[in-house]
């Protein structure tokens, strides 16, 4: 293909599950990692030669005042999670992108949010949704035009924010564009006006979080109008992987599940920001939803996140499921996940982004329905079992021009 320079534009850019893309996406530039645990580097997808690494430019915004190097060596330090000798080797990079990286925006992100905001980001507080819009929009219009960008994809890989009722907002684009005028009757959160920010401008968004984003059908509306693309949410990584693999299982032998409890530790910035029960709320239920759609019936559920600071970026889920089989007899089934938060992340942010830079080659539109394994909460389709999902990401690739 010819090639094009692509920009990855990070929400959350100093991050962990940012941070961790970045050292990958740099690693791979410089030949000093492999490609494992790429689900775009399977062999079913070398056909659609996707976009090279060399071809993409990074950039972001991000709330807080530190730098990328900083971030970076606490991924070593204190999660032990990356070697700090890589992370050294690519000093220079996380440099450089320091200089590229704008403020975001806090607004209506809940009070632990804004509580890790800088000064900059706090004193924009008062703006209006439209005023902020322009603003994010004027930082990715720079970034596309200093590094000669044919495309650009917005991912978010913010922190959650607090649930946001959807059914408050119009349905139809022209009537929600007009409240972005109006602070007090427009309550749309952060999410969604970097997701209304990038469809405006025609690039494409990605939302990795639980929170509400795109995920509102005037903004489905706006993407469509402009003939980009969009999907998420809430990026599906560990225990709701294996919840979204092995429920199945239990439909197909006709395995009754009365009840499935998983109980969450990790003590990363996310795990701190969930610690807020609002906040919190957005991904519990994110990660409870899919087991009624692929038993067929509700069992009892429990799903808790408690914050251990010393875990760092690492996680443990402890799940219990308690079934019946035949003649009645009750039985068990546990098992421990335990992984490294960001690195578990990363890859799938890395893939969603060549698949989505080959859609928009593609001249697909709209919600991009065939990338719902990668997320716990897919927009577009009931679908949850793994399985399927990834069948309808292959059918894509096979169709592919």
């Amino acid at each position: 293909m010819a090639r094009n320079r692509i920009g990855i534009w990070f929400i959350g850019a100093k991050g962990g599950v940012a941070s961790t893309a970045i050292i990958g996406l740099l690693a791979l530039k410089k030949g000093l990692t492999q490609t494992t645990a790429l689900v775009s580097e399977l062999p079913q997808f070398k056909k659609l030669d996707l976009v090279d690494w060399k071809d993409l430019v990074l950039g972001g915004h991000e709330i807080r005042d530190l730098s990328s190097y900083e971030e970076a060596m606490r991924l070593c330090t204190e999660s032990r999670a990356i070697d700090g000798a890589l992370i050294g080797k690519l000093k220079g990079d996380l440099d450089k992108l320091d200089k590229v990286i704008r403020p975001g925006t806090v607004a209506n992100s809940g009070a632990t949010i804004e509580g890790l905001a800088m000064a900059g980001v706090k004193s924009k507080a008062s703006e209006s949704p439209r005023a902020t819009i322009d603003r994010l929009q004027a930082d990715i219009k720079k970034f596309a035009d200093d590094n000669k960008l044919a495309h650009v994809i917005v991912i978010n890989v913010a922190s959650t924010e607090p649930p946001c009722d959807a059914s408050q907002f119009p349905t139809k684009w022209s009537e929600l564009s007009k409240l972005l005028d109006k602070p007090k009757k427009c309550p749309l959160p952060a999410s969604s006006l970097y997701a209304i920010a990038t469809l405006e401008l025609g690039y494409s968004h990605l939302n990795f979080t639980p929170s509400l984003g795109a995920n509102l059908p005037a903004v489905d509306e706006l993407a469509r109008e402009r003939k980009t693309r969009h999907m998420g949410y809430d990026g599906k990584t560990g225990e709701t992987l294996l919840k979204s693999v092995l429920a199945p299982m239990f439909a197909r032998r006709n395995l009754n599940v009365m009840s499935w409890v998983g109980h969450n530790i990790f003590g990363n910035m996310d795990g701190k920001v969930l610690d807020d029960p609002a906040n919190k709320k957005a991904k519990v239920t994110s990660k409870d939803r899919l087991l009624g759609q692929i038993l067929g019936y509700p069992p009892q559920t429990l799903v808790s996140i408690e914050y251990i600071a010393s875990m760092g970026d690492w996680k443990t889920a402890w799940d219990h499921i308690h079934f019946q089989g035949f003649l009645g007899t009750p039985m068990t089934f546990q098992f421990i996940w335990q992984g490294c938060d960001s690195l578990l992340a990363a890859p799938l942010v890395i893939d969603l982004v060549r698949f989505t830079e080959r859609a928009w080659r593609n001249g697909d539109v709209g919600t991009l329905t065939w990338l719902a394994s990668f997320f716990k909460s897919p927009m577009g389709t009931p679908e949850h079992d793994f399985t399927v999902q990834f069948q309808e990401l292959e059918k894509w690739a096979a169709a592919v021009k």
